[in-house]
């Protein structure tokens, strides 16, 4: 119906197509969007770009990052939670996202001890939507393009193994940390570690793997050690499950760590309990000298 057809409608039949509308936006969850709208289709080379500046990143952070960017709506508040509590580390962390009972997709969450990264998805929103719309729309064209961008960096030799990450794979070039607890985020010029290198320049030095974050056990619950990319499959697992999330089913696709809040024991979920640290941490608490939780990972439980 156009808008002249609407304004001539009934009072009744207006108040009916506005309600429908603003239903479709809501199921969208993207703002423009109206559910069922097709998405606009990238071309490779349009893919390329959108990816150039995460395809170098590890392949457990990039697959977070990809599935964050589909709820872009969540980012700028993430992006200011993290900021404030960038002094946070480890289990502490972890604590406090918990005890915030924050509500955003645990996709989001997971990149919480990451300020810089969602600082960069913040600042750049268009960005961020494109891509988390590409990733929905066409999750095996985006990674077709990270290998694509992966490949010239390492045929140029800025991409290679050093103490940080492990560059592996051919045809499907995989990043993984050398520890994997400990996930860097490399630093690179998009503009240079592409393109093929002048004459003298130093290409050991285009990619920097300074800065990085330590994430043990407890950060289980939003996939870290248990997130990955099966490239010869276009596949992606997130907390050992394939994100299957796509334009057709955003509005309702709930992925398996999102049905529940970590350390609630929600239907469904895996508990997870404060429990001391060791045998001497555990007669300490028992005799109420100390307090020292870790989480631990228990079976299912139902409600």
């Amino acid at each position: 119906m156009t808008q002249e057809g609407l304004m001539r409608a009934p009072p009744i039949l207006q108040k009916i197509v506005l309600i429908v509308l603003s239903l479709a936006l809501i199921a969208g969850g993207t703002p423009g969007l109206v559910a069922g709208q097709a998405p606009l289709s990238h071309k490779p080379a349009e893919l390329d770009k959108l990816v150039s500046r995460i395809a170098l990143y590890p392949d457990p952070l990039l697959a977070q990052i990809l599935a964050a960017a589909t709820y872009p709506d969540q980012i700028p508040e993430a992006a200011k939670w993290a900021d404030d509590h960038h002094y946070l580390r480890g289990d502490d962390l972890a604590r406090a996202i918990a005890a915030d009972h924050l509500t955003w997709d645990p996709s989001v969450q997971a990149l919480l001890p990451f300020p810089s990264v969602l600082g960069m998805m913040a600042s750049d929103m268009d960005w961020t939507t494109e891509l988390g719309n590409a990733f929905l729309a066409q999750q095996q064209d985006v990674m077709d393009a990270v290998q694509r961008m992966r490949k010239k960096a390492k045929e140029y030799g800025y991409l290679r193994s050093n103490e940080q990450v492990v560059v592996s794979g051919d045809p499907y070039i995989t990043i993984v940390p050398a520890n994997p607890t400990f996930i860097v985020v490399p630093v690179y010029d998009p503009l240079i570690v592409f393109a093929p290198p002048a004459p003298g320049f130093f290409v050991g030095g285009a990619i920097v793997f300074g800065y990085g974050v330590t994430l043990g056990f407890a950060f289980r619950p939003w996939g870290w050690g248990t997130t990955r990319f099966v490239w010869d499959r276009h596949e992606v697992f997130i907390a050992n499950v394939r994100w299957e999330r796509t334009w057709v089913n955003r509005g309702a696709y709930v992925h398996h760590f999102a049905a529940y809040h970590p350390w609630t024991g929600a239907r469904g979920a895996e508990r997870h309990e404060l429990i001391p640290r060791s045998e001497a941490e555990r007669n300490a608490a028992r005799l109420g000298h100390a307090r020292v939780p870790e989480l631990h990972h228990s079976a299912p439980v139902h409600h």
